[in-house]
């Protein structure tokens, strides 16, 4: 192996570093059970123009997008921290237009054309982002969720493939009738499902659930803040939703500038918010009880960002956003049009997001019996020493020299550029009953897991590979506490660090860096 590792870190060996470190997904495949659902809803509504329909939904969203565009691309920092400073305190947090008054109303046909469309790439994104935040966060089970804006239930399939045994119950908000009727009818029929209660807002859930019963261990608002345009009403849903959220909040927003800047500035004002709360606790609680104040108050960010300071993209003219591939489904290839070519077997859909949690960002691993700190949580790389190309040479084997040409290239499965997806065998031989099992496996444990201590960067848009270079723009932590970050490029060379090397060769968009 062409790393030692320190005795004080045995498990960050350079396959554990891999493991670790892998955060993305490649071509992603709809679960089984979610196609013939859709294929189900779609063959009971009336498909006559859908071709149409689907085209229509398209400018819709764009419109929304004409209207974001409208919006200050950059807001000063007095309005994201308290954008209703100005208003009177009585009518403070009060919400103006509440999603669902506002935006696309979606109605039965943009319903259909939802499901046909876009739901496949929606359910794809949301996959990606709640198994970063279960393998970032491996004690982490939720029993208890709200989804926002759940349209026909994109984030309830998600989270039934990422957490199967864990949900007990889930509140869902959807002012369209269309769309809770459609999400209806895509789980008709699945076993062991959790208690499901559906709110046309956050006011009628709030009226409807006791106050102590309100916390959420999981919250997500997905692909909606987008729809409701007023910065100041965003931040008022945010804050909203914040307050239901006892563990963790995940947003999520399409990949385009737009969405980039909404989730940055809802990143802005939870994280001054909190830290203005922890304040004022610390001066009303005196220092005898300041340090279990600080551990009960506060957040911090799960996933992208690997520090909680201001994002050094801001007026860079560069947004920070993902992708993940999604073959199409039979539905998605039938209804989306092309420019006079074929349809490709495969789409790329962008999204961006941010995971808060609760608390404050682990920094120390303490003693469970006497509750007292021990040693500061290790960096990815503490302790280990990489071996040169030269010494490598030096101290290998004759056997070492066979030549296994597997390992030179980088495999076809791995290039997430031009890889064509085969098409579903599944979705020609389907039959209309679904006879599967229904009920979901967990994923197996990983091998390693990226602790969020800081220390891990992020990997943002594609590696160059140039010959035996590899160039990669980071954004990472300057500090153990993870309170300010930097964005930099950085070259990997295989003469200087042949292992580190060979792990930024495999390494895609979106995955993490141990430095």
């Amino acid at each position: 192996m062409a790393s030692i590792v320190s005795e004080t870190v045995p498990k960050f060996t350079a396959e554990a570093l891999k493991s670790a470190a892998k955060q993305s997904e490649r071509c992603h495949i709809v679960p089984l059970r979610l196609r013939r659902a859709i294929k189900k809803y779609l063959r009971e509504q009336e498909e006559l123009h859908m071709k149409r329909k689907v085209l229509r939904l398209s400018e819709s969203f764009s419109q929304i997008k004409e209207v974001n565009l409208m919006l200050p691309t950059s807001t000063s920092k007095e309005l994201v921290e308290d954008p209703l400073k100005s208003v009177e305190c009585s009518q403070r947090w009060k919400i103006k237009s509440a999603y669902g008054d506002i935006g696309l109303k979606y109605r039965e046909d943009e319903t259909v054309a939802y499901v046909a469309s876009r739901m496949p790439a929606v359910y794809s994104a949301l996959y990606r982002v709640l198994s970063e935040v279960r393998r970032r966060l491996p004690g982490f089970s939720p029993a208890k969720v709200l989804d926002f804006g759940a349209g026909t239930g994109s984030a309830f399939w998600a989270l039934r493939e990422v957490w199967p045994r864990s949900l007990n119950r889930i509140n869902l908000v959807e002012p369209s009738q269309s769309m809770q009727r459609a999400g209806q009818s895509l789980i008709k029929g699945l076993k062991n499902l959790p208690l499901i209660q559906s709110y046309g807002s956050i006011q009628a859930l709030s009226q409807d659930v006791k106050k102590s019963d309100r916390q959420h261990d999981l919250v997500i608002a997905s692909y909606v803040l987008g729809e409701i345009p007023s910065l100041k009403d965003r931040i008022t849903v945010v804050r909203q939703l914040w307050e239901l959220t006892g563990d963790v909040l995940v947003l999520v927003e399409p990949g385009t500038p737009q969405g980039s800047n909404i989730i940055s500035q809802m990143r802005s004002h939870i994280l001054w918010m909190e830290k203005r709360r922890s304040r004022k606790l610390e001066d009303a609680s005196g220092k005898e009880c300041k340090a279990l104040t600080t551990l009960k108050n506060g957040a911090y960010i799960v996933a992208p960002c690997p520090h909680d300071g201001r994002c050094p993209l801001d007026n860079t003219g560069k947004y920070c956003h993902f992708v993940q591939r999604l073959q199409r489904t039979t539905s998605q290839r039938a209804y989306k049009r092309s420019k006079g070519e074929p349809l490709r077997g495969f789409e790329d859909e962008k999204f961006c997001f941010i995971a808060f949690r609760r608390g404050q960002r682990p920094r120390q691993v303490v003693h469970q019996e006497y509750n007292m700190p021990l040693v500061k949580e290790p960096w990815p790389l503490d302790g280990m020493k990489f071996e040169t190309l030269k010494e490598q040479h030096a101290r290998r084997n004759p056997e070492d020299l066979e030549i296994d040409y597997e390992d030179q290239f980088i495999s076809e499965d791995e290039d997430v550029q031009d890889e064509d997806p085969i098409s579903y065998d599944s979705d020609v031989t389907e039959t209309d009953a679904i006879t599967e099992n229904d009920d979901w496996e967990e994923e197996g444990e990983e091998t390693a897991h990226a602790n969020l201590g800081s220390g891990w960067g992020r990997i943002i848009y594609n590696p160059l590979r140039r010959g035996k270079r590899v160039e990669m723009d980071i954004c990472r932590s300057m500090d153990r506490e993870g309170t300010e970050g930097s964005f930099d490029r950085i070259v990997i060379t295989k003469s200087k660090n042949p292992t580190l090397h060979h792990q930024a060769r495999r390494s895609v968009w979106g995955d993490l860096w141990p430095f």
